[in-house]
């Protein structure tokens, strides 16, 4: 087989990940939005994430989790440029927190917020750790990739944070939180798979 006979089958096996880029979008703006609390912020970050994502194609291994890949870049352009700056809007009161995302109309509103205000006083560690496993759905083990971290670190933060929201929440024992939000469920269950 002839080296551009290889390079046609590899290329029909694995189809040009650029064009997957578009269905990661929802996610990427979640998890954008969880780590700098501000839309406009989030957009940025997720469009220099696609940005450098596109221009590095060639570093993404065909085959493996492209989300995971998205993620990892997104979570290092963060931090980098949190580093960079080296400043931090405070949002104690959580009122930037509140202006991210219209209020839902059902019963849970009250809840909802009481549940954005308490995400946001968790230590970012916590709060990234909870939107990767529990939001975004990825394996501790992923979570563990992405960060940087080893995977018990990555279950300790998730664990700790779970807590700590349950006692900002005010919830007893074994008390659910009352919404419908999948995603904010997913923060707060406590029974996550090992692996995807």
């Amino acid at each position: 087989m002839t080296k551009d006979a290889k390079a046609a089958r590899t290329s029909e096996v694995h189809a040009d990940p650029r064009n997957e880029l578009v269905d990661h979008l929802p996610a990427l703006r979640a998890f954008a939005l969880s780590l700098t609390r501000e839309g406009a912020s989030a957009d940025d970050l997720v469009q220099d994430t696609i940005v450098k994502a596109w221009t590095h194609i060639d570093k993404f291994q065909p085959g493996t989790n492209l989300r995971a890949w998205l993620f990892t870049i997104l979570r290092n352009t963060f931090y980098s440029a949190r580093r960079k700056t080296r400043r931090e809007v405070s949002d104690t009161d959580g009122i930037h927190a509140a202006r991210q995302a219209t209020r839902p109309e059902h019963d849970g509103r009250l809840a909802m917020n009481d549940f954005r205000v308490a995400f946001a006083k968790l230590p970012d560690e916590q709060r990234e750790a909870l939107i990767l496993v529990g939001a975004s759905g990825f394996s501790y083990e992923e979570a563990a990739n992405m960060t940087g971290v080893a995977v018990g670190t990555v279950k300790s933060r998730a664990n700790r944070g779970r807590r700590r929201l349950a006692e900002l929440l005010k919830l007893e024992d074994g008390e659910e939180l009352e919404m419908t939000d999948r995603a904010t469920l997913a923060v707060m269950a406590q029974n996550h798979p090992v692996s995807r």
